[in-house]
């Protein structure tokens, strides 16, 4: 197993030098250059930390902001969209991102601090790439080995304050694993990993600041591996990321990304339901709006096995009745009964109920009918969420039309109350076929009416 650069760093510790006198850099400038004539003195192995506002300025990622303050702030969070290719969360103004080059982080990395009130600076298009052209300038110019590490400001999550982290790195092993390492008490390190270059980064900006006019700063004494890797293999993809759904912070787009994940599932895999998971996702339901403060709606969770084969048995029974009464033969029955066969295989089965305890009494039919619609439409809310928060559980389900034509079966067997209406019920399982994301918006193709 290579150790890591910290596990031998020179006997004397880490040294951190500012590189001082630094011009102001306009589009064009040779930042290589500039760095080997400031800092004559750099030897082989050091690594020269660079903040990205600096090379953003010489690559050009300078765009030109209206002088009216307000003006400005919009046309930044119009910046901070076209840089990101996903939201992750908003919570008021601050918006969470994954920009182009696959970082997770506030405002797609678009900044406004240490520019002129006329310009907002975009991060550079490959920090990489312009991490290796400084290494060969330098290497160039005063004929030494060194790595170099480009870094912005970030925040992290559950920690106050900010950090310098790396973005883009050339000549430098950024993340060492220690899996399969043995530590001085005899464990056998497993999946512990450290972010050297976010570590460098973190350091060499205590001699840099955010105030001082020091855009650069050097850490000498670690012994480097150069192991051909880079900044963007420190990102974390959102596929990965635990918590990429459902946080409170990211409600607003964790819903709209839910309800588009939402998808009818007609089979389920056998592996097993996180039960918590289910109780989330009927938790979440359980908030749709409902009518004069009451709770309209109810689930039930079918979870004695015996009772649940019971009540579908009884449902098919009750199906095939009806058919017959209807003139259909035997085989058109019997073949559209196995359509409600889902119930039969699905994992676990959720009957909602409508309960309209609440409900308002009128003399009229006309009244009492819309209150019962009123109180159906938010039962039905109340349904939908069910789906989406199941979608944001990575949950797949099916809601079917089944119990809604037997009521009186589903209450007899069930032993529920004779006011209790069932809507349906609704499969949940784990989704046999993988989906390919978020499908996109439906077209509006008349869906919406305007007048």
């Amino acid at each position: 197993m290579t150790p890591s650069p910290r596990d031998h760093a020179a006997p004397d510790g880490l040294r951190l030098f500012p590189v001082r006198g630094l011009p102001e850099f306009a589009p064009g400038d040779d930042l290589g250059a500039a760095l080997a004539a400031a800092a004559p003195w750099l030897t082989d192995g050091d690594v020269v930390v660079v903040t990205s506002k600096i090379v953003s300025k010489a690559e050009g990622r300078m765009v030109e902001a209206p002088a009216d303050a307000e003006a400005r702030d919009a046309f930044r969070r119009e910046l901070v969209l076209s840089e990101a290719t996903h939201v992750l969360a908003q919570k008021g103004r601050t918006l969470i991102t994954q920009n182009r080059l696959g970082i997770v982080q506030a405002a797609s990395g678009v900044d406004a601090s240490n520019v002129a009130h006329d310009r907002i600076a975009l991060l550079p298009e490959d920090p990489d790439a312009s991490a290796r052209r400084m290494r060969d300038a330098i290497a160039q110019r005063l004929g030494v080995t060194v790595a170099v590490v480009v870094t912005d400001t970030m925040g992290r999550a559950w920690r106050m304050g900010q950090t310098d982290a790396a973005i883009g790195s050339a000549g430098l092993e950024v993340l060492h694993r220690y899996a399969g390492s043995v530590d001085q008490q005899g464990n056998e390190l497993a999946v512990t990993e450290v972010a050297v270059a976010d570590e460098i980064a973190s350091a060499a900006d205590l001699v840099k600041g955010k105030l001082g006019g020091v855009p650069v700063g050097v850490v000498r004494g670690l012994s480097l591996v150069d192991d051909g890797s880079s900044g963007r293999d420190l990102a974390r993809t959102v596929e990965e990321d635990l918590f990429h759904l459902g946080t409170a912070e990211a409600i607003g787009q964790g819903r709209r990304e839910a309800v588009l994940m939402r998808r009818s599932s007609r089979a389920f895999t056998d592996d097993p339901i996180d039960e918590v998971a289910v109780r989330r996702a009927v938790g979440a339901a359980l908030t749709a709006p409902a009518p004069h403060h009451t709770r309209p709606v109810r689930f039930v969770w079918l979870r004695d096995r015996p009772l649940r084969q019971k009540l579908l048995d009884a449902m098919r029974s009750a199906w095939l009745d009806d058919l017959r009464a209807d003139g259909m033969s035997e085989q058109a029955a019997h073949q559209r009964v196995t359509r409600g066969n889902l119930l039969y295989a699905a994992p676990e089965i959720v009957v909602p109920f409508l309960v309209p305890e609440g409900a308002h009494d009128y003399p009229d039919e006309r009244r009492s009918l819309a209150e019962h619609a009123m109180f159906t439409v938010a039962a039905g809310a109340a349904v939908q969420g069910l789906l989406v928060a199941l979608a944001a559980e990575e949950l797949g389900s099916c809601w079917v039309s089944s119990t809604l034509f037997c009521p009186g079966v589903v209450r007899s067997t069930l032993d529920l109350p004779a006011a209790w209406e069932p809507l349906g019920a609704v499969a949940v399982g784990h989704p046999a076929e993988e989906t390919s994301g978020p499908r996109p918006p439906r077209e509006l193709d008349g869906g919406l009416i305007e007048r």
